[in-house]
């Protein structure tokens, strides 16, 4: 697909670019190395790049945000992604939820919302799904089996809805303000049918924040514990139906937006990789004449350029609506995952050959490609892909 960018898009392009070599980049290191994973979050970095438009970029003009469509979005997320990934991915968290505001919430709640968000710089979207109990059967849930999927509990008293239970992993977990929370509002039938979507604010009575999880890979990037006892939640609060969580699926911007930031890494580590090659000279001659790091190279270069085009291909057909859209967008996820770990791992062959060390970032965004395979980007998301094919 022939996808040519405006002035506008190339504007914004431009922009994330400066930001992330000035911003994200001189702090990216240092964010990652702290041992506390809740004192690795910089609100400075969020405050900076929110007043640039990059926490509110998909609101909708009308509301007052900027409105960008998902090539932009894909080329802003490149871009910031190679300042640093984690950073990148808690702007673009943001997107994932102002995307479904904008599709499925009322106008109360658009009303009652959507302006703070607008307005607070440091007013951050999170979404509650996974639970210590309930994963990946959330996202492909067997049918008809009412034992499988979220078990955080809501029952409805007048016009409240009250809330038990736990979830975990939760993205902005412990600095978001807004939530979209599944839970289970009929325990008797599949959650497809008896579950329920919830906006809650974090300072809701009974919602508390539990862990903040260590990880190895994106350590700017909050994951926390969201717990529940006797959490009490307006009945207006309630996204689209009761019973109808499965209605507000979240669109295909999710699978573009993780594949777009593995984009970044991958020029990220492709820059690195040429940068020794060309510079580092151990035994008489420049890496970059040597052929077995030439291969690896323009492997990496090779791969790069393929996912770049797909991530392109997927974000021009949403926004033009055409084309096998849903299959690859679900299919797209996969070939980022594989990618980006590709790709980071090659570039730590080509730096650490002929027994030189690795350098700190070189090993940070390899530990960052790791996350992708925790990210949906895995066998179920395959089979949901051959589900939409045309057989006929």
């Amino acid at each position: 697909m022939d996808v040519r960018l405006t002035e506008e898009q190339l504007a914004w392009q431009a922009k994330a670019r400066q930001f992330a070599e000035e911003v994200l980049r001189p702090h990216s290191l240092a964010r990652d190395q702290i041992a506390d994973p809740r004192a690795a979050f910089d609100w400075n970095i969020i405050k900076e790049g929110s007043r640039l438009g990059f926490r509110t970029a998909v609101v909708a003009k009308e509301w007052g945000g900027h409105g960008i469509d998902l090539v932009t979005q894909a080329l802003v997320i490149m871009e910031l992604a190679r300042g640093d990934s984690a950073m990148a991915k808690t702007f673009s968290q943001c997107w994932k939820w102002s995307h479904l505001i904008a599709a499925f919430c009322s106008p109360d709640q658009k009303d009652r919302y959507l302006k703070k968000f607008l307005d607070d710089d440091t007013f951050l979207l999170g979404h509650a799904g996974t639970e210590p109990n309930s994963g990946s059967d959330h996202r492909l849930p067997p049918e008809d089996d009412p034992k499988s999927g979220w078990r955080l509990k809501a029952e409805r008293r007048g016009d409240e809805w009250i809330l038990n239970g736990e979830k975990c992993f939760i993205a902005n977990g412990s600095v978001a303000k807004l939530f979209f929370v599944d839970a289970r509002t009929n325990p008797n039938v599949s959650i497809r049918e008896g579950g329920t979507e919830f906006l809650i604010p974090i300072d809701t009575p009974g919602l508390r924040i539990g862990k903040v999880f260590n990880k190895r890979g994106w350590r700017f990037y909050q994951n926390a514990e969201l717990i529940f006892e006797d959490a009490r939640v307006p009945h207006a609060n309630v996204v689209g139906e009761v019973n109808g969580a499965y209605k507000t699926r979240h669109g295909t911007f999710g699978d573009l937006e993780l594949s777009a930031n593995a984009v970044g890494v991958c020029d990220d580590a492709l820059e690195m990789a040429m940068t020794h090659a060309r510079t580092h000279r151990p035994q008489s001659r420049y890496f970059k004449d040597n052929q077995h790091v030439q291969l690896k190279i323009s492997e990496m270069h090779m791969l790069t350029e393929a996912l770049r085009s797909f991530v392109m291909r997927v974000a021009g057909e949403g926004d033009a609506k055409i084309g096998n859209h849903s299959v690859n967008n679900v299919l797209l996820m996969n070939f980022a995952t594989d990618v980006v770990q590709k790709v980071t791992a090659l570039n730590l062959e080509v730096i650490g050959a002929h027994g030189g060390g690795i350098p700190a970032r070189a090993d940070k965004i390899a530990r960052d490609a790791v996350i992708w395979t925790h990210l949906a980007g895995d066998s179920i998301q395959r089979m949901k892909a051959v589900r939409r094919l045309k057989w006929n």
